[in-house]
């Protein structure tokens, strides 16, 4: 039964999130309270990256990544993440006049990597790809609400105090946010995670590829912008990550068969336990 709460809590966190945005949105029009407009975009921006993050948490298997160490890869990753690409890219801005888009990705995905790689430098007994895709996909969660809080308010600030333009926003941008800069940084933060239980060639050479897949994903999200190409990008990245979130899914160990006559021993998920 706690498995299969952990497993669908991520419903939970979608309708309560959807329900408190929606009150949250009638106060404000009831009210015209602008006080009320920092509470919509916190909880319009934070819904969809929190609802997949706990979805992928639900699918770890017999694992888990403790939640102090899930708050602080989303909290500190997107604050880090968000700030060492603003300065970055303002620097490259400065240096070559035009940001080309291959940049903005390359900035982007290296910033959010920045405390999962902490994370695994302090954290040495955890080391497997599965905890560090979950490890990933909260920095990118952190990284994608911020971001779309920032987006948010320059929409109501342009908009001139429109909330159908802020909503827009973070209704687009909180369905995008999954098959975007979670799924990136899920993907390579696994990856480096797999690196550092077995270092060797081939997964040095998995890193690199998967790397270079998510920068080259992003900057294509970033460089078409049309309706076809967002749902193609966005349908590889997700289809991607939910294939590595099954692939790295921590299995019960198999049991070795028992011998004729000795009692038989159950595995029930938390360790063997003698049979009746």
């Amino acid at each position: 039964m706690a498995n299969l709460g952990r497993r669908w809590a991520w419903v939970a966190v979608l309708l309560v999130g959807v329900g408190l945005f929606l009150l949250v949105l009638e106060t404000l029009a009831g009210t015209r309270n602008i006080n009320f407009v920092p509470a919509l975009i916190l909880l319009g921006a934070s819904i969809a990256p929190a609802t997949f993050l706990t979805f992928a948490q639900g699918r770890t298997g017999r694992w888990r990544v403790p939640g102090s160490v899930v708050g602080l890869a989303a909290f500190v990753g997107g604050v880090v993440g968000v700030v060492a690409a603003g300065w970055l890219e303002y620097d490259t801005l400065h240096r070559l006049g035009v940001l080309p888009m291959v940049f903005v990705g390359l900035i982007e995905e290296t910033a959010k990597l920045i405390v999962p790689v902490a994370i695994l430098l302090l954290w040495r007994r955890h080391r497997s790809p599965g905890e560090g895709l979950v490890i990933g996909v909260a920095s990118g969660a952190g990284f994608a609400a911020l971001e779309t809080m920032g987006y948010a308010f320059t929409a109501l600030v342009g908009s001139q105090g429109n909330l159908g333009t802020v909503e827009q926003t973070l209704l687009i941008r909180g369905l995008t946010a999954p098959a975007a800069h979670l799924s990136w940084t899920g993907l390579t933060a696994g990856a480096l995670f797999a690196l550092a239980a077995a270092p060797g060639g081939r997964r040095l050479a998995a890193f690199l590829l998967t790397f270079a897949a998510a920068v080259t994903l992003h900057t294509c999200w970033d460089t078409f912008g049309t309706q076809a190409a967002y749902l193609f990008i966005g349908g590889v990245s997700l289809g991607w990550i939910l294939v590595r979130l099954h692939l790295d899914r921590e299995r019960p160990a198999d049991v070795p068969p028992t011998p004729i006559g000795a009692p038989r021993r159950v595995d029930d998920g938390l360790g063997a336990a003698p049979g009746r």
